[in-house]
């Protein structure tokens, strides 16, 4: 095979390239620009292009596909030579059923908790030894590529994102898939640049169902409203299996749960990770992993990256990362900070950096979404607004937004100058972001709190 990817540096599309390569297709790509991690991956790899930009002349008639990356525009000029020799042209989610079409496929959806789940049940896979291929949209610890195609393994993972498949093609990747078996695990309204409306939004998920195969199956979780609806919806025609939060003991070191007669110690915790788990379970049941021994090799699962994440630990302080940045994240993370440490004070940050939560007319969403904290912090960036083209928001629409109860900045200096007005003995520190509140370094940040103790 020969394949040339347009836009190579993407999250995605950079580990698909390279798991390609490593599959013995010949690989090259473009890209106008390529950022790190990508740009080291790609040229560990032997496929780092030699130069940056679009370039015509790299479609050639011996290329038997390109897969063609959101990040590209309509009026590519590769995108339009590869049209006119009419050589076939791939979303990577496309691509990805072609590898993966004779496969029993196992699709994780969800507005939230897809990685968690995704990574929960790959922990589970390697402890056992089941050979699959799979796909995740996050790094997880562990592994140098996200994706992993082989001839051999009769099973695929596919973590299931609903936003739009390429310039080209404007379904939501998990449309894509055809699951044999599905989950969907949350949903609450996201990516409102292109799905304007919450029904509109709803819809996406929906039309995920009816593309599960005959046959097939749907897990949904029934503490979600909506996610309940679908499940009650598409139980006459598909055989659906619901889950919930399991019972459970909060413990100094994560959480016991407890399932069937038997106790089970996690180093996870939270409610919403632990109905992760029970989601993980059920698809693990799919593929021939019994609860007993699911559960048994989770004991050394300690959480997917960046998705509540210590970050350092010492005597009675702890701080934690997380990527929870829409308000059904934020509530939940920040609840289960409050939960599992209740004996303390919960100072929780939260950076504002999405299209959709920089929008002034989504920031009423955020209402309540703190409550759990002691002390919360809301941060956004001026310059960020501006560069994604938005309207400007103000302080004051912000903290209208969340509902009052929290302190709004607008610089890296005042969430510095917000945390050294604490003491951190006895306290629990949550920074959440998709970005990184403009430079702070979270492992720098933990070795000042705990110079503090």
């Amino acid at each position: 095979m020969n394949v040339h990817f347009i836009a190579i540096g993407g999250s995605a599309m950079h580990n698909l390239a390279i798991a390609l390569s490593r599959k013995g297709a010949i690989v090259t790509g473009s890209d106008d620009e390529i950022f790190e991690p990508s740009k080291s991956r790609l040229n560990r790899q032997g496929i780092l292009p030699s130069t940056i930009g679009w370039n015509a002349e790299k479609i050639t008639s011996d290329l038997d596909a390109v897969i063609l990356g959101m990040h590209a525009r309509k009026d590519n000029p590769e995108l339009a030579k590869a049209t006119e020799l009419g050589i076939p042209i791939f979303s990577y989610p496309e691509y990805l059923y072609e590898q993966s079409k004779d496969k029993f496929r196992v699709v994780i959806g969800g507005s939230h908790g897809k990685t968690t789940i995704t990574s929960m049940l790959l922990h589970a896979i390697n402890e056992i030894g089941i050979d699959v291929d799979y796909m995740v949209g996050a790094q997880l610890e562990g592994y140098d590529c996200m994706v992993k195609l082989s001839d051999d393994a009769k099973i695929m993972i596919l973590e299931g994102d609903e936003y739009l498949s390429s310039p080209i093609d404007r379904r939501p990747k998990f449309h894509l898939y055809k699951p044999d078996v599905a989950i969907i695990s949350g949903i609450a309204w996201d990516h409102i640049n292109v799905f304007p409306t919450f029904d509109n939004y709803l819809e996406q998920f929906d039309l995920f169902c009816k593309e599960i195969v005959d046959g097939g199956k749907l897990i949904y979780n029934t503490e979600d409203e909506e996610v309940n609806k679908l499940g009650e919806k598409w139980k006459s025609t598909i055989d659906t299996i619901p889950y919930q939060t399991p019972n459970y003991t909060v413990e100094e070191n994560g959480t016991t749960i407890h399932l069937d007669g038997k106790d089970y110690a996690l180093q996870i915790f939270g409610q919403h990770n632990l109905q992760n788990l029970v989601g993980a379970m059920k698809l693990a049941a799919e593929i021939g992993i019994q609860n007993d021994a699911f559960l048994s090799v989770m004991s050394s699962f300690t959480g997917a990256g960046k998705r509540l994440q210590k970050v350092t630990e010492k005597d009675n302080f702890v701080l934690y990362k997380d990527f929870a940045h829409s308000p059904s994240k934020l509530k939940a993370t920040t609840k289960a900070v409050k939960e599992q440490y209740s004996d303390r004070k919960v100072i929780a940050c939260m950076e504002l950096h999405t299209f959709s939560s920089l929008k002034k007319e989504f920031l009423p969403h955020y209402k309540n979404a703190m409550d759990a904290a002691d002390y919360a912090l809301v941060y956004f960036s001026p310059e960020v607004v501006a560069h994604k083209k938005l309207d400007p928001i103000t302080k004051e629409q912000v903290l209208a937004g969340f509902g009052g109860g929290v302190e709004v900045v607008s610089s890296t200096e005042d969430v510095r100058a917000f945390l050294d007005r604490f003491e951190w003995n006895n306290s629990a520190l949550l920074m959440m972001s998709s970005g990184n509140f403009d430079g702070i370094n979270y492992d720098e940040l933990g070795e000042e709190m705990c110079a503090k103790l």
